[in-house]
Parts: C-alpha cells; sequence; structure tokens
C-alpha cells in the first residue's frame, strides 16, 4: 500500500489530502473518504487505508485547509450534546431550541450558541466546490480508472457526499453513513446510484429517509437505504466507544464495499429501503 499527502487547487486555496492506494500502476476505482465534522483525524485516515486494502485509491481531503474550524472541538461536542436532550419533535423548531438554549446559564450558553451558529450557517457550498475539484483531480491521476470515482462520508462528510452526487458530479456511486439528506429539490441531478447507512436510534438524521426515498422514486433515481435497529449516530467510528457498534458496523462496510464493487450491477431505478 501507498500513502502519501497530496495538495489539490480548488478556487485559489489548496486543499491537503490524505491519499492511500494500492501498490501498482492501477488503474484502481477511486474513491473520496469525507471526514466527519471533527476533520481529518486519524480514524479518517484508517478508512482511507482499509478501502485502499480493498483495491481502491482512496482519498481523504481536508475540509478545513481553508481556515481552522472557527468553533474548538469541545464545544462543538457540547452542542452535539445538548441538542441530544431536547425532545425530537422540538428540534427541527429553531424557535423551540432557541428557547432551550435560552434558558441555559450565561456560560454554556455562549458556547453553545457559538457553536450551534456555525453548524447550521457554515458554508456547505463551498465544501461541494472543494469536493467537485477533488474528484476532478482524482479523475486526471493515471492510477485512477476516471469512470470509478466514488464518495462516502461520515455525518457530515454523509451529508456532504448526497450533496456532491446532488450537485451532478460525475461520480460511479454516493455512499451516506448517517448523513443529512441534500437538499431535496435538487435530486433530480444526481446521475448515480446511492446507498444509504442509517442509525435507527439516530431520529434527527433517520427519520428524514422516507423523504428522500421519496424523492429519489419520483425522480426516477436509484437509492438503497439500510436502517439498523437500535444503532446510534456514528456507529461505525470505532474511535468512539459511546456509539460504536460492531454488528452493525461490519454490515454497513460489507454493503458498501459490495455497493462500490459493482458499478454496473445495480437495483433497477426507484428506491427501495430496508431495515
Amino acid at each position: 500500500m501507498i500513502t502519501r499527502t497530496v495538495s489539490i487547487p480548488a478556487e485559489g486555496a489548496h486543499l491537503h489530502a490524505y491519499l492511500a492506494a494500492p501498490e501498482g500502476a492501477g488503474p484502481w476505482p477511486a474513491l473520496i473518504v469525507i471526514h466527519e465534522i471533527w476533520g481529518l483525524v486519524p480514524h479518517i485516515e484508517d478508512v482511507a487505508r482499509r478501502f485502499a486494502g480493498a483495491g481502491y485509491a482512496a482519498l481523504a481531503p481536508d475540509l478545513y485547509s481553508r481556515g481552522a474550524m472557527p468553533v474548538p472541538p469541545d464545544a462543538i461536542g457540547r452542542a452535539m450534546g445538548f441538542m441530544q436532550t431536547i425532545p425530537i419533535e422540538e428540534r427541527r423548531d429553531p424557535a423551540a431550541v432557541a428557547r432551550r438554549v435560552g434558558a441555559l446559564p450565561d456560560g454554556d450558553r455562549e458556547v453553545i450558541e457559538r457553536a450551534l451558529d456555525w453548524l447550521q450557517n457554515r458554508d456547505l457550498g463551498q465544501n461541494v466546490r472543494d469536493l467537485v475539484a477533488v474528484r476532478d483531480w482524482l479523475a486526471a491521476q493515471p492510477f485512477v480508472d476516471a469512470g470509478r470515482v466514488s464518495s462516502l462520508g461520515f455525518c457530515m462528510g454523509g451529508a456532504l457526499s448526497a450533496r456532491l452526487a446532488s450537485s451532478g458530479a460525475d461520480l460511479a456511486g454516493c455512499v451516506i453513513f448517517y448523513g443529512e439528506n441534500p437538499p431535496l429539490g435538487e435530486v433530480a441531478n444526481i446521475r448515480c446510484p446511492v446507498l444509504g447507512l442509517y442509525g435507527g436510534a439516530d431520529h434527527r438524521i433517520t427519520d428524514a429517509v422516507p423523504e428522500l426515498a421519496h424523492e429519489m422514486a419520483a425522480a426516477g433515481k436509484s437509492f438503497d437505504a439500510r436502517v439498523y435497529d437500535g444503532a446510534p449516530h456514528a456507529f461505525f467510528n470505532d474511535s468512539r466507544e459511546a456509539t460504536y457498534r460492531p454488528d452493525a458496523a461490519r454490515d454497513a462496510w460489507e454493503r458498501a464495499l459490495a455497493f462500490l464493487a459493482a458499478p454496473g450491477d445495480r437495483p433497477a431505478a426507484g428506491a427501495r429501503t430496508g431495515a
């Protein structure tokens, strides 16, 4: 296996990225591995190496290359933990969330307000444009099969994998690990099959999957979703003991590999979900 750091030009900047690929000239199918909100951490580099071991040129870009995450990771963690304390029916109501935040002690309120503001208002559009540049860079490499560049991401990265596909990017496949739906009005732009892998206990994300399934079916797109009963958000991340679920992670890994390995063997156009 070959591993190295690369620099990718993108709209006046250079994105740092971690590349893991099999030894040899290839050409190999390629995979963009998109990190969680925590950035390009060792766990994501390890995932890239796992895919390289399975025969992929796996590239994990650092989407914070344009500047450090403006909110400390511990504040993000506190904000996400706070959101988990809010009843499901209130989480999509900004006024209800604001009331809950306003009731916090001053110190906690300031930290969580800043983190939630960034989480809700960050520029995902720039991330998508950067990922398009990453896709184009990968497709131009002599060791890559340009017709088999796919995307896969986790949490924020899962949402961005979906948004990359819905931008009309030339992808062979798109895998979403517990990421938010893309803008439903952009589903018609998707040019590849999509696989979604979700936790049954991750209601904020998973409860919206039927909306995506409906829009994908209406647009004649291929969407296969698997929901793991009782699994929480981030069930695949084996560096987080509290949420890691080995059985769900193992099955999701096998499904992702099977999906990526057979670009010409997909479900018929339409959408289906399974538990």
